[in-house]
């Protein structure tokens, strides 16, 4: 586990602009430190079809005393003790993934948005600038599939000036998420929590821009040329995950069954994320489609792994929880 911890973290660090472990201060360099990374984007395939996991950047937060329901500060600082990260530090690694299946291109999830660049100074909301580095132009996405309506999953939806960031792309939705979250009834109870009623304003405020204009679709359905849709729900109503598959070949984009430092709740399905709506259904969503990985031997693309959130997931000895391990195959290059 140290070993994969410290490669998730160097990994981590390489896809943001931390700074460099180095003593020298910037006052008696020779030159200022750099302020901008490489673009960040992976390519493999899955059979014919290829993936292109394009990084929407790496933020460190401060770890709140709410962070993680069911642990304690001191109970998450053990964990990151254990990995040999620093206590009291939260990394939150977000990868969005593009998927060619020879028909359809096609974008899972969108990052933060270039409202996000500005204000993080390029930190997050890179996933824009990133996708025409490795090539591939947003007016050419055909299909947009959001998997549920976290900012950091629809944000970049939009470019600036809230136009389109996919103007001639299919917007595709959740079904059960669009009738959860388009309630008025439901936004109305959850006002005064202040992550719900965050998420129902800035919900409204990116779908409104686009004029409502999406189709939704029902979990278990084919999506897309080779992508079906899993129910995945508790960390929203209508959460879903994907297999992208193609012959012999697939893998499962995972996206939020873990989210924020990922793998706390990897090691410990017990817990729970801040923002998981429904706390016990994460849980038995999280341990369910983990066992089913394990089953199939299917590979996992990560939204909040470190970049580029290829794993495969297995059992602890003691199966009280999972550990995830680097998946790297079938690169193309």
């Amino acid at each position: 586990m140290t070993e994969i911890t410290r490669r998730a973290t160097l990994a981590g660090a390489a896809a943001s602009a931390l700074l460099p472990f180095v003593k020298t201060s910037p006052a008696s360099a020779a030159a200022p430190l750099a302020e901008k990374q490489n673009a960040s984007f992976y390519r493999y395939n899955v059979g014919t079809h290829q993936v292109t996991v394009v990084c929407d950047g790496v933020a460190t937060v401060n770890l709140t005393d709410n962070y993680a329901a069911g642990a304690s500060k001191d109970d998450i600082n053990k964990v990151f003790a254990e990995y040999d990260l620093p206590a009291d530090k939260v990394t939150h690694t977000f990868n969005p993934v593009v998927v060619n299946t020879g028909p359809k291109l096609v974008v899972i999830d969108t990052g933060l948005g270039p409202d996000q660049f500005t204000q993080t100074k390029g930190k997050v909301g890179q996933f824009q600038n990133n996708l025409a580095a490795a090539g591939i132009d947003r007016a050419a996405v055909d299909t947009v599939i959001i998997s549920h309506f976290h900012g950091d999953h629809i944000n970049g939806l939009l470019a600036a000036e809230n136009k389109p960031a996919f103007p001639n792309a299919e917007i595709m939705v959740p079904a059960v998420e669009w009738k959860f979250w388009m309630d008025d009834g439901e936004m109305s109870k959850g006002m005064g929590n202040p992550i719900l009623e965050g998420n129902f304003k800035n919900i409204r405020r990116v779908f409104d821009a686009l004029g409502r204009k999406v189709t939704q679709y029902e979990a278990g359905k084919e999506v897309a040329p080779g992508i079906t849709s899993v129910a995945s729900p508790g960390h929203t109503p209508g959460h879903n995950s994907f297999v992208v598959a193609s012959g012999a070949e697939k893998v499962l984009v995972q996206v939020d069954i873990t989210a924020g430092a990922a793998f706390l709740f990897v090691k410990h399905p017990e817990w729970n994320i801040a923002s998981d709506v429904d706390k016990p259904l994460a849980q038995q969503t999280r341990r369910k489609l983990y066992d089913m990985a394990i089953a199939e031997k299917m590979p996992i693309q990560a939204f909040h792994a470190a970049f580029p959130g290829l794993v495969r997931v297995e059992k602890e000895k003691d199966g009280s929880g999972y550990r995830w391990i680097p998946a790297i195959w079938n690169a193309s290059l």
